[in-house]
Order: C-alpha cells, then structure tokens, then sequence
C-alpha cells in the first residue's frame, strides 16, 4: 500500500513496536550502545590498512576486497544487524585518532565503510569521505550545507540507508549529538494525535539546497512517514521544508500541516525522548536513518585552524536493508537495495578527500 496521502485516522498504520523503539530516558540508564574497539580489532586494522597504504594506491580505490579480514568482516556485520534489525545506533569507541597517521585513520574509517555497504556521494562534488567542519559560511547562501557552520543542524535524516561520523577533534565548547527515534515519536503521535500524525504522510516539498539532479526541479516532494513492503521509515528536514516554501511552484503548506510538523518537533526535541552524546577524538557513530533522526548542537570553535571541530562523515547504502516506496528515488535517485542514497548532480565525480 503506498501512503502518499492518508486523510483518515483509520488508515494510519500501527505503532511499531521492537528494540527501534526507544527514548532517551531509557537509553541514559543503559550503556549496552557504546562499544569498544579491543587491542586485537585494532591490529587487525592496522594490518589490513598497512597493507592498502603501501600499494600506493589513492584511496577511492580501496575496494571491499582491500579490507578483507574475518574478524573486521564479523564485526561490521554484526554493526549492520544492530543497525537494521535493532536500536538503529551505535557508539563505538577506540579508533587510534592522535596514534596513527592521518592517512591512516581515514584508510581505516573509510574501509570500516566498505564493509558495512556502498558509500554515497555526500555533495555536488562527489565525496565519498565527508568532512564535517565549520568552513566560515552562512546559510544564507542558499548552496550552503548547515554542517560547513558551527550553527545548531535541527533534527533531521540523510539521503541514505546509514550515516556514520568519526570524531577527529572536538570543539571548545558545545557540538553535542542528539539523536531520537522517530519509531518512538511515531507512537507518541499515534498516542496523542493520530489526526496530525495522518498529516506527515502527506508529500512535502523540501528544499534540494542546490543540489540539483538532471531533470529535476529545485525540490522533491516526499511524505515524512512512509510506510512500504510491511515496513515503516522517516525522512525529514524541517529547516528545507520551509525553505522550500520559496520556490513558486512548491505547495504551500497547510495550516494543519504545520501543526503537524510542530508536534513532531516538539516531541523530538523533549530531554526525555532524545539522547545526547558528546563525541570523544576516536569515536564512530552510526545511524540508521529511517528510523534515527538526528541533530547538532551549536559550538564555539577553536581559533586556531590545526584545533577546529572536525568529523569524518560517511554516507552507505547497506545490502540487506529494508526496501523503500519509490518516491524515495526523488532524493535517493533510486530504491535499489544496497545502491541508492547520496547526491549526484551533473559533472559529479567520486572522490575521497583526505581534507576538507
């Protein structure tokens, strides 16, 4: 059943129910979501990185092949099953960020990548390892991404399957993560307002930021709750929501519309349904994005250039993950499982940048 436009609360699928739904309030009581990379897991990196390096070759031309190991290739699968079949996040901590060359740590992150799927092109210029650093500019330009500043990013989600970030420094002050269900705030909504939550399988139009494919107009028009194939998913941004407000030919808005998008963003942003983490240099974070919606505290830099905030980003379409209506194709360019997701407009090329 594709649920494009659900005007009857009658209609509305059930709640989920399982490990993807969770709060915050819960998650601070439990530790069971960080991880630790152990001595014997960080050798086996080393190795298999080692190896990559001193072939020479630049490191868009790692392959899945590169990284071969089995205890690597157990451990990203078992990522992978939290991932999907799970909470839907993971903290793991202990990549040798300060200990090993920069070079390395990248090999290694982007190589962890390569065996948990495909990476996706994460910008108009095709990179593949993103870098997550305040560049000086104002979203006030409208090709400006909110991660290139130090403002507050807003709950959203990506445009793919799993989004993962490693820490390589920390800000002076602030840039704490939050993240939140968005099965939980689906059944909170069900709960209190199943009228509004009907309203969010309605197809939004939302801002593409200039990132424009072949074809297509300045924005996509996407309902937040999608429901496809027995499955439930969530894609949102709010902030491009209203963005998209500026284009003539986007749909205005209805006044119950936004009453919806307010009860989601107020259920997202109460203490007790999201969960806070503050980074440390070496940690890995992933997210599933159809279920995980997450966000960025505003920071305070620090003034030199060598000690800024700074994150690897990753963006992967993962084999095995759940199908999606075909509406998604709008912003992931296709449903394809284990190839969709990321951004490609014309002239892209993929790249792995070392540097932001």
């Amino acid at each position: 059943m594709a649920l494009t436009d659900i005007d009857e609360t009658r209609d509305l699928p059930p709640p989920p129910s399982g490990p993807s739904v969770w709060t915050g309030r819960e998650m601070m009581g439990r530790s069971d979501w960080i991880q630790h990379l152990d001595a014997a897991t960080t050798d086996c990196l080393g190795r298999v990185t080692e190896r990559f390096l001193s072939s020479g070759r630049d490191l868009a031309a790692m392959t899945r092949a590169d990284m071969q190991d089995d205890r690597l290739e157990k451990l990203t699968a078992s990522w992978n099953e939290e991932l999907l079949h799970g909470r839907g996040f993971l903290l793991i901590r202990g990549m040798p960020v300060g200990v090993w060359p920069h070079e390395q740590v990248a090999a290694a992150y982007y190589g962890l990548g390569l065996l948990m799927g495909v990476p996706r092109s994460q910008n108009a210029k095709g990179h593949l390892l993103g870098h997550v650093r305040d560049l000086g500019l104002s979203t006030d330009d409208p090709r400006v991404r909110i991660y290139q500043t130090t403002e507050r990013q807003t709950f959203h989600t990506d445009s793919c399957d799993v989004v993962g970030l490693l820490c390589l420094k920390t800000a002076k002050a602030g840039g704490e993560s939050a993240i939140a269900s968005s099965m939980a705030i689906y059944a909170e909504m069900y709960r209190r307002r199943p009228d509004l939550l009907a309203q969010l399988f309605h197809a939004f139009p939302t801002d593409r930021r200039g990132e424009i494919p072949p074809g297509k107009k300045a924005f996509f028009e996407i309902p937040v709750f999608n429901h496809h194939a027995g499955h439930l998913s969530a894609i949102y941004a709010r902030r491009y929501i209203e963005s998209s407000q500026k284009f003539e030919d986007a749909r205005r808005l209805t006044s119950t519309e936004v009453e919806a998008l307010d009860l989601l963003d107020e259920l997202v942003n109460d203490p007790d349904i999201h969960l806070k983490m503050a980074f440390q240099p070496g940690d890995m974070q992933f997210l599933h994005n159809h279920t995980i919606f997450h966000d960025r505290l505003a920071y305070q830099d620090w003034p030199e250039p060598e000690r800024k905030r700074h994150l690897l980003r990753l963006w992967l379409a993962i084999p095995g993950a759940p199908p999606l209506p075909e509406v998604y194709a709008e912003r992931y360019g296709a449903v394809t499982v284990g190839d969709r997701g990321g951004i490609v407009v014309d002239g892209t090329q993929l790249t792995v940048p070392l540097e932001p």
